[in-house]
Parts: C-alpha cells; sequence; structure tokens
C-alpha cells in the first residue's frame, strides 16, 4: 500500500503529441458538436490557432504516458479494489492540435478515512509545452477499499 513517505514520488514522465486526428475522435466520442474541435477552418474562423483541446483530453494523453500497471505496482495498489474518487484540472494555458507536451505525475498526498476501510492516493500531473511553460495541473484521486 501507499505510504505517506511516497508523497514525491514519480510515477511517471513523457512527452506526447496532440494528434489532429485523435481529438476529432475523441470530439465525436464525447458527443462534442462544436465544430472547432474537430475542423482546423471553423477553429480558425473563432480565433483560435488551431483546433483546440477539449478539457479532459489532457486525462487520456497522460494516461498513455504513464502505465497504469506501473502505478499501481509502484503504489501497491490492488487493481480489483479500487475506485477513481476523483479528477481536478487547471489550466494555464490553451493546447491546440500539433503540440507537443511534457508530462510528469508525482504522488501528491496518502491519507486514509474510515478507520483505515479506505485508502486515498492522490496523484498531481504538471503538463507543459515544448518550451517548458505550463499548460495545466492534473489531479487525481484513487481510494482503495479495504476488508475491516
Amino acid at each position: 500500500m501507499a505510504e505517506p513517505a511516497d508523497i514525491g514520488t514519480i510515477l511517471s514522465r513523457g512527452t506526447a503529441t496532440v494528434e489532429r486526428g485523435r481529438l476529432k475522435f475523441f470530439s465525436k466520442a464525447i458527443g462534442e458538436h462544436d465544430p472547432i474541435y474537430s475542423d482546423e477552418s471553423a477553429a480558425l474562423a473563432a480565433g483560435y490557432r488551431g483546433i483546440p483541446v477539449p478539457p479532459t483530453f489532457l486525462f487520456c494523453l497522460n494516461s498513455e504516458v504513464a502505465s497504469a500497471s506501473n502505478t499501481l505496482a509502484v503504489l501497491k495498489l490492488d487493481l480489483a479494489r479500487i475506485l477513481h474518487a476523483e479528477q481536478a484540472f487547471t489550466y494555464q494555458k490553451m493546447v491546440y492540435a500539433g503540440d507537443v507536451l511534457q508530462f510528469e505525475t508525482k504522488v501528491a498526498d496518502v491519507y486514509d478515512k474510515k478507520d483505515g476501510l479506505l485508502h486515498f492516493v492522490v496523484m498531481e500531473t504538471a503538463v507543459s509545452d515544448a518550451d517548458g511553460a505550463a499548460v495545466a495541473q492534473l489531479r487525481s484521486t484513487l481510494v482503495e477499499r479495504r476488508n475491516g
């Protein structure tokens, strides 16, 4: 099980390119019909420098950079006993098709509730662009259920 001593541990680090085709597919999958998310001419006409990234797309990119099985192994969590408890996004700037992004995920907090029956692990991912400028912070919380 993850321990408070694990706070600060880097779980993953990597690079991903925002691909136009993936953005179109993602937008369709989430039911986003605004053409700015799938048509570059519509995005340019709306004042964007390209097709913008929908708000939750960075979570998908991060999941490709980070290996879920590795994360669970490092944190010593049992996949059959965990739930995704929370997700939050803080954005510093827009991201567009073609951007190359850096992701670094660390353990931000580890704590228990309900007399140890619920074990929480909070992870934070710093996202930056190719120049190293901050793009976003992703925060995700997993909870592992334990037998009492």
